[in-house]
This record gives structure tokens, sequence and C-alpha cells, in this order.
């Protein structure tokens, strides 16, 4: 028996990873957390029968209280809670499904609880991975990636050391504007910018995939991860997302994993490591597929990929003002209160005013977060 804690449950991972356990009777749900949720949250607990239950607000946290007064469960609030989750000492894995930053501080403190992370916080290695991976290794504790693309690489490493590796092929789907020109994208509202083709996640990596931030934001993760320096990371247009992703090792030989667009699959991965369980789902036929499809990434015209080469290159603080700036735009987008293109626009501005801190601590790293939402909220309200 695995018994498990998440953070995000209610959001679209969080969810997913709650579908694979209904699949699984070896796995137990110790704890879960989520933002303002409540409803979602009492049933979840209510089904899965959690040890404890965090909720962000303290009014969240009372109405919860209420609604599940009668079932044995503590309510937690804040970051109190998290961290009160992220070290309990049933649970042996701590899935970090949870969104932005709030999600570094459980991390690190489950890592030095001698906790497995199933990572699919992007926050955490984009902004912290000096600090993460270093803690994990000293710790002896696994970082299993439950982001689709990284599992890929990370299954088709399957053990290879990291000097074995020539290229990490990261693949795209180039999301709905694939082929267009910033003419095009001058008139893209939220509505458009929300209808992914292959995939079904929460508004904001939609919107983060549409712009192509979001693989920006992978690459980065992909060099924590792997150990492997930027310019082996190439990023790969495959409009078909059946290819994950895949690894070119020095002798030539190319790896990849397949399989159809669904988050159960590296979740599911990750949470029974280094087994295999079976799945129900649809599986590729390679038959009606007929072929397979690749191109160049356009950074000419998805500038926040080119950005976020630019911030890993400079390192130190910069992926998060990176972060920062893009998590504040894409808010302001939908909201309606900026255009489509002022996203990168406005991540750029921040970028370029930034003076970088070589090797923050976390300290720094929620500062710098902090002075970069208020710059752009400064921007916005100027105009």
């Amino acid at each position: 028996m695995k018994k498990i804690a998440i953070l995000g449950s209610t959001g679209s991972i969080g969810t997913q990873t709650l579908e694979v356990v209904r699949g699984n009777p070896e796995l137990r749900v110790a704890a879960l957390a989520a933002a303002s949720s409540v409803e979602k949250m009492e049933r979840q607990i209510r089904e899965f029968r959690p040890a404890v239950a965090a909720m962000w607000t303290e009014d969240a946290a009372r109405d919860l209280r209420a609604r599940v007064a009668d079932l044995d469960v503590k309510v937690t609030v804040g970051m109190e809670g998290l961290l009160e989750i992220a070290v309990l000492p049933e649970s042996q894995v701590l899935v970090t499904a949870i969104v932005g930053m709030i999600g570094i501080g459980p991390t690190i403190a489950a890592i030095r609880a001698g906790k497995d992370i199933a990572l699919a916080n992007k926050e955490t290695l984009v902004t912290a991975g000096h600090i993460i991976m270093p803690l994990a290794r000293e710790c002896g504790v696994s970082i299993l990636p439950v982001d689709s693309e990284h599992s890929a690489i990370f299954q088709s490493l399957n053990g290879e050391p990291a000097e074995r590796i020539e290229k990490i092929l990261l693949t795209a789907s180039g999301g709905p504007f694939r082929g267009y020109g910033k003419e095009q994208l001058k008139g893209v509202q939220v509505e458009d910018a929300l209808k992914h083709p292959n995939w079904a996640m929460g508004r904001k990596i939609t919107i983060d995939s549409s712009t192509m931030v979001n693989k920006g934001l992978e690459v980065m993760e992909a060099k924590w991860l792997f150990g492997t320096p930027l310019e082996r990371i190439q990023v790969v247009v495959h409009p078909q997302s059946i290819i994950h992703s895949a690894v070119q090792y020095v002798d030539g030989a190319v790896m990849a994993q397949l399989g159809m667009p669904d988050m159960k699959l590296p979740i599911q991965y990750a949470l029974f490591y280094p087994d295999r369980k079976p799945m129900q789902g649809k599986r590729v036929d390679l038959f009606q597929l007929g072929q397979l499809t690749f191109e160049k990434p356009d950074m000419d015209t998805f500038e926040g990929l080119k950005l976020a080469y630019r911030a890993a290159e400079a390192g130190g603080s910069m992926p998060t003002v990176y972060n920062a700036a893009n998590e504040k735009a894409v808010a302001l987008f939908l909201d309606r209160k900026i255009k489509y293109l002022q996203i990168p626009e406005l991540i750029g501005e921040a970028m370029e005013r930034h003076k970088v801190i070589p090797d923050p601590g976390v300290e720094d790293i929620l500062s710098a977060e902090q002075q970069t939402y208020e710059y752009i909220a400064g921007r916005i309200d100027c105009k």
C-alpha cells in the first residue's frame, strides 16, 4: 500500500491524480490541499477519506470544517497547512500539483522529510532548481516528473547517465496558433487561446501553451531535472502530440516515448515508478495516424520561447522574473485587461529592468516574484 498527499487536488492534475487512485486499490490518499474550491474538496474528502485537508484561506477552511464536521479529518489552513501535509509521516509521495511559487516551501520540506516528489509544479524547478536538485540528491529522494514531456524524457533515459545524452528533443504541439504570424495574433481573444487542439488543461497552462511560454518553462525544468545544458535541449513542434519527447544519445540512437495525449499516464508512472501498471484508455494506432510530422518552432512570432532561453542563460533570479511576469500577464489577459501580444511584451520589459541575483535563496526568489508582480501591475495601471 502506497500513501500519497496531493497539493492542488481540485485542479486539473490533482483531479486526474485522484482518477488514477480510483483505478489502483494499492494507492491511498493521506492528505489533500486546495486553494478555495470548498465544494470540490468536500466531495474529495468524503470519497477518499484523507487524514488531513488544507485550504489556502481561513474563510475556506472554516467553511470546509463545518461541511465535514461529521468526518474524522483535520482541516488546516495556508502555508502552515501545506507544510504540515508535506511532512505527514504516513505519506510516502507528495504530488505537487499546486500552481505558483507557493509550491517551493512545501517541496523543500517534503524532501527534507524523505518524501519522493511527483512534480507537476513548474515553478519549483524553474525558479529554484539550483536548490531543489542538490537537496534531493543529498536526502536520497526521487524527483519524479508528472509533466508529459519530462516523463517521456525520464522514460526514454531509463537510467542512462547524463553524460550519454547528446540532445533532448522536447516536443510541443504548437498550440492553437501554430503557423500564425504576428499580424494574425493581434486579434486573438481569450476564447481563441483557450482552444487547445490536443490537451485538456487548466486555463493558465492552456494560455501558456498557446504562447509557447509553457515550452520555455519546460526547457528550464529539463535543464535541472536531467542535468543537460541549454544548448542540448531542442524544442520540436509535433502537432499530433503522440511523441511526448525523446532523447538522442552520443551514438546517434534516439529513444522516444509515444502515447495518446492523456495526463493520467505520466501521473500513474510517477506514482508507481519503477513499476508499470495496467491502465484503461485509448491506445496509439499507428495505422490510423498514418504519419507523424515535425517542425521548427517560430521563435520570432512566439517570443515567449526565445525569452525563456534568454532567462535560462542569464540564470540566477532571471527565470523567476520570466515566470512571475508571465503569470501576471496571463491573469491580466484572462481578465481582458491586456491584449494577447502584450504577454511576451511585458515579460521582456520585466526582464530588461531586472538586475540578476546570481545564486538566489528562497527569500530572494519570493522577493523577485513580488517585485515583478508590482512592476507589471504598475505598467498596466499607467496605461
